[in-house]
């Protein structure tokens, strides 16, 4: 079958918009593998003649790359697991309990979702403080639990809501309790929807930025973003570094998606159907 002129426009536009995309990811990948020399000769859009690896080698070992890394892969993964264990409960008792203003605890969840960042600055700040938990990763590690299953919650509760109860009906009749059949019906079934949560939670925590920034002033506690950030504002940063150290902070989000996309398809494709 020969594709009209309206499919030709289509995937030329997806072509561009796949191309504009990638630009700047080629740009810093390329600048990445540049001697500064190359760089300041030729400029930002040149091929490099050879694989210059320094510049990506110097960046690890002045920040400690690889303890910026496990830092950030401890807080992500915590954060997606936690956060996705709360919202499925939360969830489970406003999307299928029905408890009482059921609608006023959602609204509560979405406004708090769409607080700014700066607002909740301050006061978690001096919360943190006087807990003992200032400069901690379990300090941010509960503040974006509790941010990542407000959302959560949100969004659970509307695919819950529409649950079949007579599975659940079922259940009870064959002994479940309500434990069991969360765990064993609820869970399960909802799995599609569940993933992609984990999979947004852990890609939107590791890029968090302005939180970390205030929360881990230690060097031992800083997430990757972080450590780029303080770094590019240091004089003896050059460019092919720069470029080095912005890949090195992509990459490893990138192959988290990479590796679960075929999850995340699924479950948006689940989702769509029901």
């Amino acid at each position: 079958m020969r594709a009209g002129p309206g499919r030709w426009a289509v995937l030329a536009a997806l072509v561009v918009l796949a191309a504009v995309m990638l630009f700047p990811f080629l740009v810093v990948a390329v600048n990445a593998v540049k001697s500064p020399a190359e760089y300041g000769a030729e400029g930002p859009l040149s091929l490099p003649g050879e694989l210059y690896l320094q510049g990506i080698a110097d960046f690890w070992k002045r920040v400690d790359f690889g303890g910026k890394l496990w830092n950030s892969l401890v807080i992500s993964g915590s954060v997606a697991v936690l956060a996705v264990v709360l919202s499925v409960l939360n969830a489970y008792a406003l999307g299928i309990g029905r408890v009482r203003g059921r609608l006023w605890i959602l609204a509560l969840f979405l406004v708090a979702n769409t607080l700014p960042q700066e607002a909740l600055a301050y006061p978690l700040y001096y919360l943190s403080k006087e807990v003992g938990l200032y400069d901690t990763k379990l300090s941010v590690i509960i503040v974006f639990t509790a941010i990542q299953a407000a959302f959560g919650t949100y969004l659970l509760s509307a695919v819950l809501g529409q649950f079949p109860k007579e599975i659940l009906e079922a259940a009870a009749i064959d002994g479940a309790g309500r434990f069991r059949a969360l765990w064993r019906i609820v869970v399960p079934i909802s799995r599609p929807t569940i993933n992609v949560l984990l999979i947004f939670f852990f890609i939107w925590t590791w890029n968090e930025f302005f939180l970390p920034l205030i929360f881990l002033i230690s060097n031992d506690n800083q997430t990757v973003p972080v450590a780029l950030g303080v770094l590019q504002g240091e004089k003896y940063m050059d460019a092919t570094m720069s470029s080095a150290s912005a890949l090195l902070g992509i990459v490893p989000a990138v192959a988290f998606f990479l590796i679960f996309q075929r999850t995340l398809t699924r479950g948006v494709a689940v989702g769509a159907v029901k």
